[in-house]
């Protein structure tokens, strides 16, 4: 599945960023869809076939699954 996490903070994204590295887990960090969130303005997606709330860290603010057609689905809330 891909996802899109959406953080607090820009250096919550880049740990986390270099959290998946260590776990040899297909991460990029971009911009976040304006659709989404305009809150720190990068977003980490990644590629992974577990349950994404198992990768939780206090800074993600929302997790998406990303669907068809430029759409987002979404999983997980801690505002």
């Amino acid at each position: 599945m891909n996802y899109t996490i959406v953080f607090h903070t820009q250096s919550g994204a880049i740990k986390f960023d270099s959290k998946m590295r260590k776990l040899s887990i297909p991460c990029s960090l971009q911009p976040v869809p304006r659709k989404l969130s305009s809150s720190c303005g990068i977003c980490a997606k990644l590629i992974f076939g577990e349950n994404p709330e198992t990768l939780m860290e206090p800074e993600i603010q929302r997790i998406y699954k990303d669907c068809s057609n430029n759409q987002y689905e979404l999983l997980y809330d801690n505002e």
